[in-house]
């Protein structure tokens, strides 16, 4: 059943709720998003007013998972300065890095010139591992340029690299983009 969001407003910003109550379920109460409608999973047995209690719970823990899928220009520099030092030895590191709006047939840029990087805003709610992949393919074109083997042979020190690829390139496939991996 959807209803509205807690307190009764009818803010249009305010996601949808849908709860869904089961028999099945004894004791765990789980929460995701689908679309702009919130849905929780809890079990059948619970008040009304232990599903109040367990909808604002779920709701504030959905907004942490968010904000930490969602880092700032300035988190995303840090990131990208801590996997430089983790995984490429320090020897790649940028000047700047950003989230843009502008790109929609790429994941990243990087202008090697002023040592700048960018992400696309798209990734923003997506795995942090993803957005790490990226940063670092981003990250190993400040010391190779190309897509050569020496490339990839830093993108590769990632321990999820393989992974992230798959991850983007279903979330290509799904939403129709052109993506191509300069690696096929």
């Amino acid at each position: 059943m959807t209803q509205p969001t807690p307190g009764g407003g009818s803010d249009e910003t305010q996601p949808k709720i849908d709860i869904r109550r089961s028999r099945r379920r004894r004791r765990s109460v789980a929460a995701y998003r689908d679309g702009d409608t919130i849905v929780i999973l809890m079990p059948d047995r619970l008040s009304r007013a232990e599903e109040r209690r367990w909808v604002e719970t779920m709701l504030e823990r959905l907004e942490r998972q968010s904000e930490r899928r969602k880092p700032t220009d300035t988190d995303l520099h840090r990131r990208a300065e801590s996997l430089n030092v983790r995984y490429l030895d320090g020897s790649c590191t940028p000047d700047s890095v950003r989230w843009v709006d502008n790109q929609t047939a790429r994941w990243g840029s990087c202008t090697v010139e002023d040592r700048s990087i960018r992400l696309s805003s798209r990734l923003q709610g997506m795995p942090l591992w993803v957005i790490d992949y990226v940063l670092i393919h981003e990250l190993a074109h400040l010391r190779e340029p190309g897509h050569d083997d020496a490339f990839w042979e830093l993108v590769n020190r990632y321990p999820r690299t393989e992974r992230a690829r798959g991850f983007l390139d279903g979330v290509s496939a799904t939403a129709g983009l052109d993506w191509v991996d300069e690696a096929d």
